[in-house]
């Protein structure tokens, strides 16, 4: 579908309509509601209720809309007491019933996109995210996308969903494409201080979804339209994808030449121009990075382009794994012992410091790929509570001193990082957590 099709002249009631609900907006009266409540749809849902907007928060789990109705959470980043006072103010609701997303003016989809087996894009819950919405769509109701995905979905996808009930996009509803850019545990950044990008299919569109982001996040940026926007997403991740990819190769180069590749790059960075300092790891993890450059790579091959700069990010990023447990069958061999029966201990499973989520991380593959060498594989994460049946051990020296190999995956603030290098017998460092020349540890 192009982009003109829906950036006719509107006719004098639908322009009256869209004046209206842009009046609602600048007054905080218009009703939103927020399909997918995790990472991202809660907090934004949130984010509308403290500036005072009625906010409906729809999720197909049962699960978490009985907690949420509770006054409870499940999200780190939003406390249980502000969905408590959200939800007792009467600004905030939580539904899993369709017929409720009638009463919203504005619904913005927040659903996961994950990827399948064979890499290629899942675009299934935003098809049922957008049929759930053509099954209760009414003229003058606006339809945002945040979900991360390739360029043209919006157009190509959604709206097609959208139109097949007889309403047409332009003219009875208004659609754009705004992505998402939460980074769950982060301190600084959260939703009404990131800038928000948005692309509306047509001036109208774009001008009411900036208007209703307007309302609650410091800086909107406009682009032309949702393909813009859905790119500059995927460009986002892919250059955090690539860049990282080349300091986990730069690493692998390093080790082959004895030189610490940590102190390398941090010398670098003293250079006050040109240059953006990014670090190896033991993998990337989270919803984004590992996910979105596929969503760019598949599309670039659709349309006959060639994709070889992200795919080799890729094999390299998808391949430290695997370097991680090298370097801890090396350190226990390095003891004496075999990798086989070793009691391996992992500090961190949650993909990033400081949060919960297992997204993607790094170290389940770690661990499941030790487990198949024969280790005895346990771990210790004050976020993540339990993994396959297995419980998080306490951090204490009998259990760092039981372990012939400690991984240090993720570096959460809490570990006592003192007490790990006074008890462990071994420690494989894949963040520089350690800066220390000891020779019991062994640093990526």
């Amino acid at each position: 579908m192009a982009d003109g099709e829906h950036t006719m002249a509107l006719d004098p009631t639908a322009t009256a309509r869209w004046a209206e609900l842009a009046t609602r907006i600048d007054a905080a009266q218009a009703t939103v509601a927020v399909i997918g409540l995790g990472y991202v749809g809660l907090p934004l849902a949130m984010a509308f209720a403290r500036r005072g907007f009625s906010v409906l928060g729809y999720d197909v789990s049962e699960g978490r809309i009985g907690t949420l109705a509770g006054g409870g959470s499940y999200i780190l980043d939003v406390p249980a007491d502000t969905v408590a006072a959200m939800t007792e103010a009467g600004r905030f609701r939580a539904t899993d019933h369709p017929a409720a997303l009638r009463e919203a003016d504005a619904i913005i989809i927040c659903v996961p996109t994950p990827c399948q087996r064979n890499r290629q894009p899942d675009l299934s819950f935003i098809e049922s995210a957008s049929r759930t919405i053509a099954g209760i769509l009414r003229r003058g109701q606006l339809i945002i996308l945040e979900s991360t995905t390739y360029p043209g979905t919006t157009q190509e996808l959604m709206v097609p969903i959208l139109e097949s009930g007889g309403l047409q996009v332009g003219s009875d509803v208004q659609v754009a494409f705004s992505p998402e850019r939460i980074d769950p545990g982060n301190p600084q950044f959260g939703v009404e201080n990131t800038p928000k990008v948005v692309g509306g299919l047509g001036e109208t569109a774009g001008a009411l979804a900036a208007a209703l982001y307007g309302a609650v996040i410091e800086r909107v940026v406009r682009v032309d339209s949702p393909r813009e926007a859905e790119m500059a997403k995927l460009i986002e991740n892919t250059f955090r994808h690539v860049n990282i990819a080349l300091a986990n190769e730069l690493a692998l180069i390093a080790n082959k030449m004895g030189i610490n590749i940590w102190q390398a790059i941090d010398a670098a960075s003293s250079k006050p121009f040109g240059f953006m300092p990014f670090y190896p790891g033991p993998g990337v993890g989270g919803h984004c990075i590992p996910i979105d450059p596929h969503y760019l790579s598949w599309k670039a091959r659709e349309m006959g382009s060639d994709a070889s700069f992200i795919e080799l990010a890729e094999r390299i990023n998808h391949g430290m794994p695997e370097h991680v447990v090298r370097m801890v069958v090396d350190a226990v061999n390095e003891t004496g012992k075999s990798i086989r029966g070793a009691q391996v201990l992992l500090l961190g499973l949650a993909y990033k410091k400081d949060i919960d989520d297992l997204r993607e991380s790094p170290a389940l593959p770690i661990f499941d790929e030790l487990a198949k060498h024969g280790a005895v594989v346990s771990f210790s994460d004050p976020f993540v509570p339990t993994y396959r049946g297995r419980a998080s051990v306490p951090l204490t020296p009998d259990t760092l001193a039981a372990a012939d190999c400690v991984v240090l995956i993720t570096d959460h603030t809490g570990y006592d990082k003192a007490l790990i290098l006074a008890h462990a017998r071994r420690i494989v460092d894949t963040r520089n957590a350690f800066k220390t020349a000891d020779p019991k540890v062994v640093r990526l």
